[in-house]
């Protein structure tokens, strides 16, 4: 998901210890597999992402949307018109939150649009395995349906890279660990 912590601060107020980075790591370089969105398939009765973005006149904007967990960041998409886009466009600055079962992630970071064609097919082709199948065209993706919360067609797709990242444990030892990227 992200390159090595440069920093780990254990949170815990009741001496857990801190949760190894390398175990949230690997949960996120599985992603596909392991952060799963149907119902029943983990978490709460299930995966829900939801994202933080900032409106201009600075109250916050959270939305659930569809996120793909790879090794080296978070991607999601977003029609052009949705408020999370237009919110991105003028401030890049996002959380993402999920709830798996051994932690609740929390990861703060910078959405960038990703522009480039062949950025866009090899995020189109990750969709796919997650079993989205979306097309490129004119520097964004289609397909047939999206989440409900992405708006219309064309979408645009935004790689998040962490600056900071929270695991909070939901099975023991729980804990709570902070890494700043």
């Amino acid at each position: 998901m992200a390159s090595e912590p440069t920093a780990e601060r254990n949170l815990d107020g009741y001496d857990a210890p801190p949760i190894p980075w390398a175990y949230v790591r690997d949960l996120l370089a599985h992603g596909i597999a392991q952060i799963t969105q149907p119902p029943g398939s983990g978490g709460p009765g299930r995966h829900t992402c939801w994202l933080a973005t900032v409106r201009a006149d600075g109250r916050p904007h959270v939305m659930p949307l569809g996120v793909l967990w790879t090794e080296e960041a978070a991607y999601f998409n977003a029609g052009p018109a949705t408020q999370k886009a237009r919110n991105l466009a003028r401030d890049p600055r996002c959380t993402l939150t999920v709830a798996t079962e051994p932690f609740d992630l929390v990861v703060e970071g910078v959405a960038e649009k990703i522009t480039d064609d062949a950025a866009l097919r090899r995020v189109a082709a990750a969709f796919a395995e997650a079993g989205w199948q979306p097309t490129v065209r004119d520097g964004a993706l289609y397909a047939e349906y999206s989440a409900p919360s992405a708006g219309p067609p064309p979408w645009h797709a935004y790689k998040v890279t962490p600056t900071t990242i929270y695991a909070l444990g939901t099975a023991e030892p729980c804990g709570a660990t902070r890494w700043r990227f």
